[in-house]
């Protein structure tokens, strides 16, 4: 029988196209709301509590709570659709900057702890909506629909920090610190994504895919990793999760911890916040801009050849920060530049290799704990980053960091040396009187 709308199950559905372009607008409405945390939140950090030990924990916490928005938002998207869930995601992170903004204001410390706790459900948001992006991809594109939506990411991400002094005057001339004044963008930014999802994004991709899934009577996962066009057995689909999972764990640790302490180590060798924020800018554009190429390259070469050259691309990036002169920016921004490269990279395969194990039924659940593993990497790496500064410096931070990323090629290739897993064979092509 044919899938719904007449479309065969090896050709994606009309509607793709127009989900597509609709999670695009809300990830450039949300980059800007992202990236406020990660340029000024170490800084006002530091700044309110006096300490550099302290100041990795902001991005342990929003890091946090995106574990904890992860839980959530996956639930609700298994239950409701991916439009109430990520709709809802980020609105709470508009919430959750508002009360930065107000815990800046009011000079309280636990407010700010709590806020940013709530700010991370926009930060878990704007990453969960790459796999929105998939659910109705074909597995032969399924790299390149993840790193659309990633792509999408790069407008407000790259401008958010570039803002930092025009917002930081803003936020000075309304009797609020200039520290807080990307978190007022972020209200605006995470509130207008909000709006846009629950208004422009149908039919539901997630509840399509459903449809789609149960019309062609698959209940197993419909994409092969790195090519292979058979099904593996359950014990396959959990290889699959693991493997992409743990690429996506280490590379978001690593990526946190070194990118958390650059600005806080800028500023301490005399740097302002305004080279800080062009540094951070260039960083989360290499997060995202190359998007589009590693989706091509992981669809075309295959998923765990680019998760190895993440590994070796952080690596490389915690050697040069490490090696960079404190004074020099160039060569800072060189460094963060590849990490953002490096994460980048074990994203867009990590995310290919978790969606090829899932069927739909299991995706929206399936996904949401894996993110929690994401977001509890990432407020390791960021409330560790600090107290790694304190006892050892930044370059230790930096060495170590590429020496753990590295561990990605050994998991790669203990995976790639298990036994195959039991495969079905693929169903026999049927004939025009079948199909019709």
């Amino acid at each position: 029988m044919r899938a719904p709308h007449g479309v065969p199950a090896s050709r994606e559905v009309p509607e793709q196209r127009r989900i597509l372009a609709v999670l695009v607008f809300s990830q450039i409405l949300s980059g800007a709301g992202l990236a406020a945390g990660i340029t000024v939140g170490a800084l006002l950090a530091e700044e309110m509590l006096g300490s550099t030990g302290l100041a990795g924990v902001p991005s342990a916490l929003f890091t946090a709570g995106a574990a904890l928005g992860a839980v959530g938002i996956g639930r609700l998207c298994r239950s409701h659709g991916r439009r109430p869930g990520l709709a809802l995601g980020y609105a709470v992170g508009a919430l959750g900057s508002l009360g930065v903004v107000v815990a800046a204001a009011l000079g309280s410390a636990l407010l700010l702890f709590v806020a940013l706790l709530v700010y991370g459900a926009g930060t878990a948001t704007n990453l969960m909506a790459r796999y929105a992006g998939a659910d109705l991809a074909t597995p032969a594109r399924r790299g390149r629909a993840v790193s659309t939506v990633l792509f999408a990411t790069t407008l407000g991400a790259v401008v958010g920090p570039n803002l930092v002094a025009l917002t930081g005057e803003v936020a000075h001339s309304w009797g609020i610190p200039r520290l807080a004044g990307p978190f007022l963008l972020a209200v605006a930014a995470f509130g207008a994504a909000a709006v846009a999802l629950a208004a422009l994004l149908r039919p539901d991709p997630l509840r399509l895919a459903e449809q789609l899934a149960a019309a062609r009577d698959d209940g197993a996962a419909e994409g092969p990793a790195d090519g292979d066009t058979g099904r593996t057995d359950a014990s396959g689909h959990r290889l699959g999760v693991a493997v992409g999972t743990t690429v996506m764990v280490l590379t978001q640790l690593v990526m946190i911890a070194i990118m958390t302490m650059t600005p806080v180590h800028m500023q301490a060798h005399g740097h302002g916040t305004q080279a800080a924020g062009l540094v951070i800018a260039l960083h989360v554009g290499a997060m995202f801009l190359p998007s589009p190429l590693t989706g091509l390259l992981v669809d075309r070469l295959g998923r765990r050849w680019i998760a190895g050259a993440s590994g070796v691309t952080l690596a490389a990036a915690g050697s040069l920060a490490a090696l960079a002169p404190p004074h020099s920016v160039p060569a800072l921004a060189a460094a963060l530049v590849l990490l953002g490269l490096g994460w980048n990279f074990g994203l867009v395969s990590g995310t290919a290799l978790v969606i090829d194990a899932l069927p739909p039924a299991r995706r929206a659940s399936g996904q949401g704990l894996v993110d929690v593993g994401i977001a509890l990497a990432g407020a390791v790496g960021g409330m560790s980053s600090g107290l790694v500064v304190v006892l050892g410096g930044y370059r230790t931070l930096a060495l170590a960091g590429g020496l753990l990323a590295l561990a990605v090629v050994p998991v790669l290739g203990w995976a790639a040396r298990r036994p195959a897993p039991a495969r079905t064979a693929p169903a026999a092509p049927r004939t025009e009187a079948e199909r019709t």
